[in-house]
C-alpha cells in the first residue's frame, strides 16, 4: 500500500470520509456555509446568524491596523515592560498560544495571560511585574465575567499604591459594544477601549481583536497574521473538488470518524506549538459537546506507542519546520504505520498559526453539522456559574464555605479503576498553582492510565476549564470521569470591594462544578491537594497501576465488545 498523503486519511479510512465529503458536497454545505445560512444546523437562527463574524475576520480586521498601531506606540511611550492579559475562555487561550509559540520580539514587553482565580496563581503574576510599568488588558465578550472583574480590582488597586502609576492609562479593555465593561472602562478613564465585532463568539475569536491586542502588544506581524488567516480562507472556499478544501476535509474526518466511535480528537504538537492544543480543546468541547454527543479534544497528552491506544482515537499532528521534532515524527510515523487515523499538518513558521485558527474554526463549523449540533452556542455552562453563586450566597450568609468531601488518592484510584473501560476518557481538573513538579505528576498519572488501563486522558486547570472544556462534560458524551484536585488556597488573597476572597471563589467554582457534573450524572472524585500536592498526584497513580496482566486482558475485552457495537 502506498504511504497517505500527509495532511490526507490513510486510504483504509476512505469508506468513512468519503461518504461524509460527498454528503458536504451534494448539500452545498460550503456554498450555504459562506453565505451564513444558519439552517446548515438548526432551523432556529439564535445564536447562529449573530456568531458567523469570524468568516470575514481575516479580511475585516485590517481596518483595525491603525488603532492596534496607537496601543503599541502608547505601549512604548510609557516604557511597559509587562502585558497582563485579564481574561478567561475565548480571551485568553489564543493569546496563550501566541505568547508561547513566538519567540520574545526585540524591545516588545513580556505578556502575562492570567485566566485563574486560585490566590497562589494570582500572586506569582503580581510579584513578576512592575505595576507602575504594566498594562492591562481587561478582556471580557459578555463584560461581566466574575474572574475579570475580581482580577480588575486586584489590580487596580494594586496600581493605585505605585508613586508613579498612571491610573487608567495603564489599562485597556476588550469587549462587545454596550457591555457593562465598556462602561467601567469609560468610569475608570481607560486608555483605550477596543469594541469587537459583535457577531463572533468567543471561542471563535482569536483572530479578532480579543487576539490580536495582545499579539500586536507582543511585537507580532499583524498583517502577515492576517495574510496567512486569509490565505487559508480562501482555500476553504473550495466546493468543485472539496477534499481539497482544508477546512471542509478536517471537518468531515472529525464528523465521519466521531460517528464510527473515534470520538477523541488527539493534537500532537511540535514542541513550539504546544499550547495551541488548549486552544482546540476550547474550540471542539464548547462547540461540539452538547445533546449527548461531541468531540473530545486531548491535548497534550505523552504521546505512546500504537498500542498503548484504544480504537477511539484520531491523532492530528501539527509539525512546525525547524521545530526539535526528531522524537515526535518517530512517535507519528508509528502511529501512521498502525490502524489509527493520522492527519499531518506542516507549519513553515509560526504565523502558520494564522492559518490553522482559521482552518479549525471552519472545520469545526463542518463537524457541527455532520453531527447535527449547534456549534455557536453553549447552553450547559451557565449551570457551574449558577452553582457558584449559590455556594457564594451560602458563604456570605453563614461566614465559611459548606463542607466539601473528598476522597483519599487509594480510593479515587480505586473507584476510577471500577469505571475504566473502552471509550472512557479520565479528566483531571486542578484549582492549584501551575509548578513543574505538579504538571510533572499529571503527566505521569496519565502515562499510566493510558499505557496500563488504554483509556483517554484530558487535563485542565480551573476554572480555565469552565470556560472552555466546561460544556463538553455536561453536555457532550456520558462517557467521562472527573477527577478534581483542590488546592487549600493558603495563603488566602482578598479582592478589593468583595465579600469573599479569591481563594473563596476557586472552592466556590471548584464546588459548583462538581454539583453541576454530579446533577448530570458523571463520575466526580474530588481530593484535597496536601502541602506536597506532586506526591497526592502520585499517590493516585501508584494505586491505579495494576499488579498483574487482568486488567489488560479485561480492557482488551472491553474494546472488542465495543468494536462490535
Amino acid at each position: 500500500m502506498s504511504a497517505p498523503s500527509r495532511d490526507k486519511l490513510a486510504s483504509s479510512f476512505q469508506s468513512t470520509i468519503g461518504p461524509a465529503l460527498e454528503a458536504l458536497s451534494q448539500h452545498r454545505v460550503i456554498e450555504r456555509l459562506w453565505a451564513k445560512d444558519h439552517r446548515l444546523w438548526k432551523p432556529d437562527p439564535k445564536e447562529i446568524t449573530d456568531r458567523l463574524g469570524w468568516l470575514d475576520l481575516p479580511d475585516h480586521m485590517r481596518q483595525q491596523l491603525d488603532n492596534l498601531q496607537r496601543c503599541v506606540r502608547a505601549a512604548q511611550e510609557m516604557r511597559i515592560t509587562d502585558v497582563v492579559l485579564l481574561g478567561m475562555g475565548g480571551s485568553s487561550l489564543g493569546p496563550e498560544v501566541l505568547r508561547t509559540s513566538f519567540k520574545p520580539q526585540k524591545g516588545s514587553p513580556r505578556l502575562w495571560v492570567l485566566d485563574s482565580t486560585v490566590p497562589g496563581w494570582v500572586r506569582e503574576v503580581t510579584r513578576a511585574i512592575t505595576p507602575s510599568r504594566t498594562l492591562f488588558l481587561v478582556a471580557s465578550k459578555s463584560g461581566g465575567t466574575v474572574e475579570v472583574l475580581s482580577l480588575f480590582a486586584h489590580f487596580w488597586k494594586l496600581v493605585g499604591r505605585e508613586k508613579m502609576n498612571r491610573g487608567g492609562d495603564q489599562f485597556v479593555a476588550i469587549t462587545d459594544p454596550g457591555t457593562g465593561l465598556e462602561k467601567m472602562a469609560q468610569e475608570y478613564g481607560f486608555r483605550q477601549t477596543f469594541s469587537n465585532p459583535p457577531d463572533i463568539g468567543g471561542r471563535y475569536s482569536v483572530l479578532s481583536l480579543f487576539g490580536l491586542v495582545p499579539a500586536a502588544l507582543l511585537g507580532l506581524n499583524i498583517p502577515r497574521l492576517l495574510d496567512r488567516a486569509a490565505g487559508m480562507a480562501e482555500r476553504c472556499r473550495a466546493q468543485a473538488d472539496i477534499g481539497m478544501n482544508p477546512g471542509a476535509y478536517l471537518g468531515a474526518a472529525m464528523g465521519s470518524l466521531a460517528k464510527v466511535g473515534r470520538d477523541k480528537v488527539t493534537i500532537i504538537a511540535s514542541p513550539g506549538l504546544a499550547t495551541f492544543g488548549l486552544w482546540v480543546e476550547q474550540l471542539l468541547a464548547e462547540s461540539t459537546g452538547k445533546e449527548g454527543t461531541g468531540l473530545i479534544p486531548v491535548a497534550q497528552e505523552p504521546v505512546l506507542a500504537p498500542s498503548a491506544y484504544g480504537h477511539d482515537r484520531f491523532f492530528v499532528y501539527l509539525r512546525l519546520k525547524g521545530a526539535n521534532n526528531a522524537i515526535l515524527d518517530r512517535q507519528v510515523q508509528a502511529l501512521r504505520t498502525s490502524p489509527h487515523p493520522v492527519l499531518r499538518f506542516d507549519l513553515q513558521d509560526c504565523y502558520d498559526l494564522g492559518a490553522e485558527f482559521f482552518r479549525w474554526e471552519f472545520a469545526t463549523a463542518v463537524a457541527g453539522h455532520l453531527l447535527g449540533i449547534h456549534p455557536f452556542d453553549q447552553p450547559n455552562v451557565q449551570e457551574s456559574k449558577d452553582n457558584t453563586n449559590r455556594v457564594l450566597g451560602i458563604v456570605q450568609s453563614t461566614g465559611r464555605l459548606p463542607e466539601q468531601p473528598g476522597s483519599t488518592p487509594k480510593e479515587a484510584a480505586q473507584d476510577l479503576s471500577s469505571r475504566l473501560q473502552a471509550g472512557a476518557y479520565v479528566s483531571v481538573l486542578a484549582y492549584t498553582t501551575p509548578t513543574r513538579a505538579f504538571e510533572a505528576a499529571v503527566r505521569r498519572l496519565r502515562r499510566t492510565l493510558v499505557t496500563k488501563h488504554h483509556v483517554t486522558t484530558t487535563f485542565g486547570y480551573g476554572p480555565r476549564y469552565l470556560h472552555s472544556t466546561g460544556q463538553l462534560h455536561k453536555g457532550g458524551p456520558a462517557t467521562g470521569l472527573f477527577l478534581e484536585l483542590v488546592d487549600r488556597m493558603n495563603p488566602d488573597l482578598a479582592i478589593p470591594g468583595k465579600p469573599f476572597s479569591f481563594g473563596t471563589l476557586a472552592h466556590a467554582q471548584a464546588a459548583g462544578d462538581v454539583e453541576s457534573l454530579r446533577a448530570h450524572h458523571r463520575q466526580a472524585i474530588r481530593i484535597q491537594l496536601g502541602q506536597n500536592q506532586a506526591a497526592t498526584v502520585d499517590a493516585v497513580t501508584a494505586a491505579l497501576t495494576p499488579s498483574g496482566p487482568s486488567r489488560r486482558r479485561t480492557t482488551a475485552k472491553n474494546r472488542r465488545r465495543i468494536s462490535r457495537r
